[in-house]
């Protein structure tokens, strides 16, 4: 992340770059902490898409050759199935059906989840920005690091939530879908003005209020979703899954409406090697290996193909 600090976001260049450099030190450091030789492995997994197409390119080309070298089968996975599958890693097989509410930096969508491996269907997703990218601007206006989702977290536990009553979007337009955008510059544009009059900026209060929209309208929507296809669980996936208060308000909600909380600990939330893993074994289990002349797709489709 540090590479990408100064920008106030991921600039898909540095990103692309940056997984080249790493590429062969961190498969040379996953052996020797699994302590086991390249020769040992039983086939190699690859996010194939979506994501940036220069980061997914050099990912699919090494994994390609490290399966052609090894002559190891290869299983190209889904990036949103994967942040789901760690679900199932971690906590057993999700009921079916269930739906998974997928927040990250790139993706704000809601998934109903008969099969992660063989049927995930869209239900809802983000027309602008994703929650992650909302966060990752308000904190670069309350002159927080990137990415902004842990510094925001943290300043709001010192602020109050119902300080300043920012827009909820789409909140009430009976879709599943979400908008962050017109949050965003809510944020942005009272920052300025209080900036402008002089007036003192109290960040936690900032945090606290913006968070506590971004959450309402999350947990609102995950909820009319499970309802709508009666759902028997809900899980939680993707980057922004760590923040404290979505985990706090999802768990409640599940409670509330008696569905199975499927909620991964938050080391697993941020992009891994295992829920890329764990997406190729219930593929493996679907529908066998992908073939080597499977590339990089910026916009692959769920579920898990690739």
């Amino acid at each position: 992340m540090d590479e990408h600090a100064r920008f106030g976001g991921v600039v898909p260049e540095v990103a692309s770059r940056a997984h080249l450099e790493a590429m062969l030190p961190t498969f040379d450091r996953a052996l020797a902490t699994a302590g086991v030789q390249a020769a040992q492995i039983d086939a190699v997994a690859v996010t194939a898409g979506p994501g940036l197409a220069g980061a997914l390119l050099v990912g699919v080309a090494a994994a390609k050759a490290y399966a052609f070298a090894l002559g190891k089968p290869l299983y190209g996975v889904n990036h949103l199935a994967s942040h789901i599958a760690v679900d199932q890693l971690e906590h057993g097989t999700l009921p079916s059906p269930a739906v998974a509410l997928l927040v990250s930096g790139g993706h704000s969508s809601l998934l109903l989840v008969p099969d992660v491996a063989e049927e995930v269907i869209p239900l809802g997703a983000t027309i602008d920005d994703a929650a992650g990218e909302a966060y990752d601007k308000v904190a670069r206006v309350l002159g927080m690091p990137f990415p902004g989702g842990p510094p925001i977290d943290k300043a709001a536990r010192d602020g109050d939530p119902a300080a300043i009553s920012f827009p909820r979007g789409k909140y009430h337009d009976g879709t599943l879908d979400f908008s962050f955008a017109g949050l965003k510059t809510a944020v942005a544009r009272w920052v300025e003005a209080r900036q402008a009059a002089g007036d003192p900026v109290h960040a936690p209060d900032v945090a606290a209020s913006f968070q506590e929209a971004v959450v309402d309208v999350l947990v609102a929507k995950a909820r009319r979703a499970a309802r709508d296809v009666g759902a028997r669980g809900l899980c939680l996936a993707g980057g922004v899954a760590a923040n404290s208060r979505l985990r706090e308000r999802a768990l409640d909600a599940c409670i509330e409406d008696g569905l199975q909380a499927f909620v991964p600990n938050p080391a697993m939330c941020t992009d891994n090697a295992a829920m890329v893993a764990a997406a190729a074994w219930w593929r493996l289990r679907a529908d066998g290996p992908s073939s080597l002349g499977t590339g990089a797709d910026p916009n692959l489709r769920l579920p898990l193909l690739g």
